[in-house]
């Protein structure tokens, strides 16, 4: 790894920022990257490691915000698009390609009978609340407060609020986006998190009006805080109660078992919404169910009760990378990153415990996160002082050579081993110590 000096003004990508931000809003074409007082910019990728325009090597743990659950440019997905792009990288009609990829997934998934492809987590999801609406003839959703689904405006509803006390009433629909119409919040039931008590009284409420309830079983904020059976179990109750679809979000949490994150719980949703890992590195999206809730997508005979398109839905490079992809991921290759995922959120508990820092080790399966709690020096309100401590400390990081997700999150690929817990280690040690 090479030593960087992060931030510095006079860096290729403090000056690919300023340059950037003449022709793209922020400098980018993600919201996600935008971090004080610039992002960083990458040249390439092999294997763990990422390399920036000033020559920097980082591990890289943020993995593209975990799609790339083999790394960057594995040889089999290489030799599997390069041998498609020969061949052809966009066709109108179908291919076989796309079929094999259906196949592959329908037959680990208990529950996937048909799957539609798309471009995006966010299509998918936005796909996976139209079907609902199709199939049932009801228009509400239901989804819990501060969960994040892309930037379908219904699924951004009530995201990055202050939590919702109680004690003072229920969760209030409130617009993400400025511009967001009134009508479309007063269609999204809003619940807390992990709350059967609640909940349960919110969707019984509703129930009668409800197409489906969207969740995450990874759980907030890319699986740093999973649910509970207990509250999976009463989103089933609910189905049953009152006949609506569980839509569940397995965009990132289809990392967390072969058989999908819901054979976890032992319960089969109705519809889930795909992504990020089963494209190998390009866009996807995609949604499955039984072929009773997939014929919503179902034109043969006649309009489709959910006609959908796409330019580049199912495309061959897509399809030919996803199956190289989903192929390497063996029962195995899911077991050693769950199992090396605990042994990264172990360590870095043993961390803490010596430098008695209060903290929280949060994550599941193949991620990890750390939250600093308690009170922080020389800060005005806990909130600025936590923000400030957390962006020091990923600048550390940086300078040591990792890479990790905003709010100290990582995520672990198939390009990891053991051996990188230690060095890991030592570096949240002494930057740690420094506080």
């Amino acid at each position: 790894m090479t030593q960087t000096n992060y931030p510095d003004l006079t860096s290729r990508s403090s000056s690919f920022y300023r340059r950037g931000r003449k022709v793209l809003p922020g400098g980018g074409s993600r919201s996600t990257i935008q971090s004080r007082p610039y992002p960083i910019y990458f040249a390439s990728g092999l294997g763990k490691n990422i390399v920036d325009v000033d020559g920097n090597t980082l591990i890289d743990f943020n993995n593209n915000y975990t799609s790339l659950i083999h790394g960057h440019c594995h040889p089999n997905i290489v030799k599997a698009v390069s041998e498609q792009i020969t061949r052809g990288s966009a066709f109108s009609f179908g291919s076989e390609i796309e079929i094999k990829l259906a196949e592959l997934l329908c037959g680990r998934v208990s529950g996937f009978e048909q799957i539609r492809f798309m471009n995006s987590g966010t299509e998918a999801v936005m796909n996976g609340i139209k079907a609902a609406r199709a199939f049932t003839g009801k228009a509400k959703i239901a989804k819990c407060e501060n969960a994040y689904h892309g930037s379908y405006a219904a699924a951004e509803t009530s995201l990055a609020v202050d939590p919702t006390d109680l004690s003072k009433g229920d969760p209030v629909s409130k617009a993400y986006s400025n511009g967001t119409p009134q009508k479309v919040l007063d269609d999204i039931i809003v619940i807390p998190f992990n709350d059967v008590a609640n909940c349960r009284r919110i969707l019984n409420a509703h129930g009668s009006d409800l197409a489906g309830i969207l969740f995450d079983p990874f759980g907030a904020n890319m699986g740093r805080l999973p649910p509970t059976q207990e509250f999976i179990d009463l989103l089933d109750e609910m189905r049953v109660a009152h006949g609506l679809l569980l839509i569940s979000d397995e965009v990132i949490a289809f990392r967390a078992d072969y058989h999908g994150c819901m054979a976890q719980f032992g319960i089969i949703a109705d519809i889930t919404c795909l992504g990020k890992i089963i494209g190998g590195g390009f866009p996807v999206g995609a949604i499955a169910g039984s072929q009773h809730v997939m014929s919503v997508f179902d034109g043969r005979d006649e309009k489709a009760r959910l006609p959908h398109g796409g330019t580049f839905n199912a495309n061959p490079v897509t399809m030919a990378a996803g199956y190289a992809a989903m192929e390497l991921m063996t029962p195995e290759a899911f077991n050693r990153i769950n199992k090396l995922g605990g042994s990264f959120r172990a360590a870095i508990k043993e961390v803490l415990a010596q430098l008695n820092i209060k903290a929280n080790v949060l994550g599941q399966g193949s991620v990890f996160a750390i939250d600093i709690v308690g009170p922080i020096p020389g800060a005005t309100t806990m909130k600025r002082g936590a923000t400030r401590l957390i962006e020091g400390i990923e600048a550390d990081f940086i300078n040591a050579g990792y890479f990790l997700s905003a709010g100290l999150h990582g995520t672990i690929s198939t390009a990891m081993d053991e051996d990188d817990i230690g060095p890991f280690c030592e570096v949240l040690h002494s930057t740690l110590n420094k506080l």
